[in-house]
């Protein structure tokens, strides 16, 4: 797949450690490195491999999909139906329900890495990744602890950065949180409601997390409270049997899309009744409208409307302060509370080693409009940033290692052209 010895590109110093020097090595890649085995990263890969162009994929955690296998809690099931969400070239098992669950999810990825026989180098995490303009390659660079510290330094022609949209957790800043004395978790690190059984909780966030760790909560006998501080789409996850997300799909091939969005809006009035009546406020643009101009999804309800209507999830507003066992809200109100869950949603952390800014924007997403927001200049690709959930990084991964196969094999075919002529040269001299 690689070769161990690197052209002559000088490498990088070595770095003192805590015991001593770093070990590094310089590994040239004829293909390119991808950053990331989430499903973005392994859709690229196994197009990769079905054309034939060697890679390597590098991923900071100890497993593929880290963010499904370590930051998601217990009841996740898949947002949309299974056909909407599988990898390209690998149907999901028949026997798999509508909407897997995430273990069955994670399954499935495995499944799919072991498929296509992709193995990707754990516990790397990049330092740096930047492109060297003399030579016309990317210089990507690693750092792994274990089994000993060591410095890697990737020499390539092509990078594909697979980290996505939810790379780091967001953690906001409130007055006072310091006096709260309470527990307080990002809901990456939640898990179950089991361990909030009598408790007042305070869920920081409506988006689907914020929903369905409320739900979950109110289903162990916790007593959720949740912020909304914004206004928020809730659809129905099916209409008459059918997923929403299907029925939007198919009248957007007909329809435009402020017309689709005032069909969905009349038929959750219809649905799921007058929710603003309950604290939830709606846009003033419609769902899809909305989604594709800033990302923010709908959230698909699963049965946290029905609890907030009977008052087993209480709806408040935006936070101003915390005080010692209670949170004071902007509209005057004090609740007390013994726990804080902050579902505040996630972050791209490319800006922090990509050292690059003609591609991706200040916050880490690609500045080009979809559909053409994966490729970039000088061999930088990007999967997993369309906004539009996995479907979305399928299509962009095919397209990025069409585009990629297509310059390797006519860089390959030029390299054998030329090794050729130097052989026929040599033979001519005896």
């Amino acid at each position: 797949m690689m070769h161990s010895t690197c052209i002559s590109i000088p490498p990088l110093p070595q770095t003192i450690g805590g015991n001593g020097f770093f070990d590094h090595r310089c590994v040239w890649v004829n293909g390119p490195v991808i950053i990331g085995a989430g499903p973005s990263g392994l859709s690229v890969a196994a197009a990769l491999k079905q054309q034939g162009v060697p890679f390597v994929v590098v991923d900071r955690a100890d497993c593929i999909a880290s963010l499904w296998q370590h930051r998601t809690y217990d009841r996740l099931k898949l947002h949309l139906p299974k056909k909407f969400c599988q990898l390209p070239n690998f149907p999901f098992p028949e026997d798999f329900p509508a909407y897997p669950s995430k273990f069955q999810f994670i399954s499935y990825l495995e499944s799919y890495a072991n498929h296509f026989d992709i193995t990707p180098r754990f516990n790397e995490t990049v330092q740096s990744a930047k492109y060297d303009e003399t030579f016309g390659l990317w210089r990507v660079n690693t750092l792994s602890l274990s089994p000993k510290p060591t410095q890697v330094e990737y020499i390539c022609r092509w990078l594909v950065v697979a980290t996505g949209e939810n790379a780091e957790k967001v953690m906001p800043e409130f007055e006072g949180m310091e006096e709260f004395g309470g527990h307080v978790m990002h809901a990456c690190e939640y898990k179950s409601g089991e361990a909030y059984r009598g408790k007042r909780v305070l869920v920081v966030g409506c988006g689907n997390s914020g929903m369905e760790i409320s739900l979950d909560l109110c289903n162990h006998d916790a007593k959720p409270s949740m912020v909304v501080r914004s206004s928020v789409h809730v659809l129905p996850r099916e209409v008459l049997g059918k997923s929403t997300f299907e029925v939007a799909s198919s009248l957007m091939k007909w329809l435009p899309l402020h017309i689709v969005d005032k069909m969905l809006l009349a038929i959750a009035r219809l649905v799921l009744g007058n929710i603003e009546k309950y604290g939830l406020k709606r846009p003033s643009m419609g769902p899809f409208q909305l989604k594709n101009a800033t990302g923010k999804t709908p959230v698909l309800d699963i049965g946290a409307l029905q609890k907030i209507k009977a008052g087993g999830i209480k709806v408040v507003a935006g936070i101003k302060k915390f005080h010692r066992g209670a949170v004071e809200l902007v509209n005057g109100e004090v609740v007390e509370i013994d726990s804080v869950i902050l579902a505040t949603g996630y972050r791209s952390n490319v800006p922090s080693w990509l050292k690059e800014n003609e591609f991706f924007s200040s916050d880490g997403i690609p500045k080009s409009p979809l559909p053409n927001g994966w490729k970039g200049k000088a061999g930088l690709y990007a999967v997993g940033f369309t906004r539009r959930g996995l479907s979305g990084a399928s299509l962009d991964a095919i397209n990025v290692a069409q585009d990629i196969a297509k310059s390797w094999k006519e860089e390959t075919k030029q390299t054998s052209k030329s090794v050729a002529a130097r052989h026929r040269r040599y033979i001519s001299h005896f």
